[in-house]
């Protein structure tokens, strides 16, 4: 994997790529696994800021975190395709990838020098007697529990923006009390010592991310993940959002049936509130069609019978199924 290339040096014809930083993130490696190193990628501070670079095509794709095998729905991420306030409404989604996702335990190096590598047990190093305070990203707890109840019971934990941001905040502290949970790149870039490796609970541990682009921009390619009608064989996803009326009885189930009859079978249903009533919910429906059913003509059948039964729809995207027929 290849770190962040420099603005100066990368040709103004390379894709720009935004992911949420800083650099040695897992957004980050998704990225360059999904758009090659030599892409200018773009690390952004928060999750509005890469949907932001995507509207105003500061950049021309997003790696975004949508869901963890083990901790279930990024909610900024699911927040951010409500668009309460419709400041996204070009930006559609255009491809998935499923990243591996390994954690381990970052502290800083002894005397400034690497050790001779990780200790098979971490109580045997002073350095994990010493840890007073953990940091990390907030879905990192859920899926490093069981180690983190062995081990760090009562320990302070830190909540950052990123897993890298975790480890570049041990990178900088002086007192060598503070320890991150990240992944090796991150202790590559930040130059940590691993105390302990491949510490979340689940082994197949997995972050999907979707990627984004902006629908209206002319100079950028279609993403290679979207689907089309000579693709034939594999499968398609799509991703739809709408809101029904909470006063009326059967209004999600009227929604819900459309799918069914347009032969699109549901594979993920998520809520979030929707800012207008208390109580009032955008919901969210993942659905894929059969390979012979899919077309754009399908999704704007869809979404005009929606509108006929909820108060608002959006055809979010749709793409290729990065796990095929698995």
């Amino acid at each position: 994997m290849a770190f962040l290339q420099s603005p100066a040096l990368s040709s103004a014809s390379k894709l720009r790529v935004a992911f949420l930083g800083p650099l040695g993130s897992f957004s980050h490696e998704a990225a360059v696994a999904s758009f090659g190193s030599e892409a200018l990628l773009l690390p952004q501070s928060s999750f509005h800021d890469a949907f932001a670079a995507i509207q105003s095509n500061s950049a021309d794709y997003a790696a975004i975190p949508l869901e963890n095998s083990s901790n279930g729905a990024v909610v900024q991420t699911y927040d951010l395709l409500a668009d309460r306030e419709k400041l996204y409404g070009d930006i559609t989604i255009c491809g998935e990838y499923y990243l591996a996702v390994h954690h381990c335990l970052l502290v800083k190096q002894s005397g400034n020098k690497s050790s001779l590598g990780v200790p098979k047990d971490i109580t045997t190093d002073a350095r994990y007697k010493s840890i007073t305070k953990l940091y990390t990203h907030p879905q990192a707890w859920g899926q490093c529990e069981k180690f983190l109840s062995k081990h760090f019971k009562g320990v302070e934990r830190q909540d950052v923006s990123s897993t890298s941001k975790a480890a570049e905040i041990v990178s900088q502290e002086t007192d060598g009390h503070g320890a991150a949970i990240a992944n090796k790149f991150a202790a590559e870039y930040h130059k940590l010592d691993i105390l302990a490796q491949n510490i979340e609970d689940n082994p197949e541990n997995t972050t999907r991310f979707l990627l984004l682009r902006n629908k209206k921009a002319q100079n950028t390619a279609q993403c290679n993940r979207e689907p089309r009608q000579s693709l034939g064989k594999p499968k398609h996803k799509t991703l739809m959002s709408f809101i029904v009326d909470h006063n009326s009885p059967g209004s999600l189930a009227d929604a819900l049936v459309i799918f069914k009859q347009h032969g699109m079978n549901l594979t993920t249903i998520n809520s979030r509130p929707s800012g207008i009533h208390p109580w009032q919910y955008v919901f969210f429906v993942e659905c894929q069609p059969t390979s012979e059913t899919w077309s754009d003509d399908l999704m704007d059948n869809v979404i005009e019978d929606l509108k006929a039964v909820t108060k608002s729809s959006r055809h979010l995207g749709s793409w290729s199924d990065a796990l095929g027929s698995k």
